[in-house]
């Protein structure tokens, strides 16, 4: 491959990471990759000596940048609530978002009958994570722990762990597949027993 082959090449990474961000539904994703994919075309642009095009990509990098530290530094309020497994809005906040949770937890099956407690997360009061399991003797065991797409930042998970000992809970298990999760379990304190996690409280 020649180098001008290569240059084209490093365009189309750039242009092509833009536009890929935009389909992001979690804003800081969105930003992270819309940034790359304009560090890239900015450099791209000034090999071919194109500084319009590289002064625009800087600012959409400054401006990335800044809205990514403006949302690090902010902390989301959220609140908790405790619901009836039979709760028709429950229900209808696992039926809105039930294709990405089949997504993350391939082959659940989300009407949950043996669940006997729940939980859901709200941010300004829009449901952001639900939780359904079984308790039994301050063990949840953990049917699911979902959080929407816009909020899938470790926040809520930290959130509600925090609030689960309020409720007698000694210690949490999972014991479902960790194909999409193992970021999240490590990075809330669940440690791998051996076919299940477990998050002591």
């Amino acid at each position: 491959m020649d180098s001008k082959a290569i240059i084209e090449a490093v365009g189309y990474i750039g242009s092509a990471l833009v536009v890929i961000s935009f389909f992001m539904v979690s804003v800081v994703k969105l930003r992270v990759v819309n940034t790359i994919g304009s560090v890239i075309f900015m450099v791209y642009a000034l090999i071919i000596h194109s500084y319009p095009t590289a002064i625009m990509n800087f600012i959409l990098v400054f401006i990335n940048i800044y809205h990514l530290v403006k949302l690090s530094n902010t902390k989301r309020s959220y609140d908790f609530v405790e619901v009836n497994t039979g709760d028709k809005l429950l229900h209808y906040a696992i039926d809105t978002y039930s294709d990405d949770i089949q997504k993350c937890f391939p082959g659940t099956v989300i009407d949950f009958p043996n669940a006997n407690v729940g939980y859901v997360v709200c941010h300004k009061g829009t449901p952001a994570g639900i939780v359904i399991g079984t308790l039994k003797d301050g063990v949840l065991d953990l049917l699911l722990d979902y959080s929407t797409p816009e909020y899938r930042d470790f926040s809520i998970g930290n959130f509600l762990f925090s609030k689960l000992p309020g409720k007698g809970i000694k210690s949490v298990t999972y014991r479902g597949s960790d194909e999409n999760h193992k970021a999240y379990l490590s990075k809330t304190g669940f440690v791998n027993k051996g076919g299940y996690y477990e998050k002591v409280l």
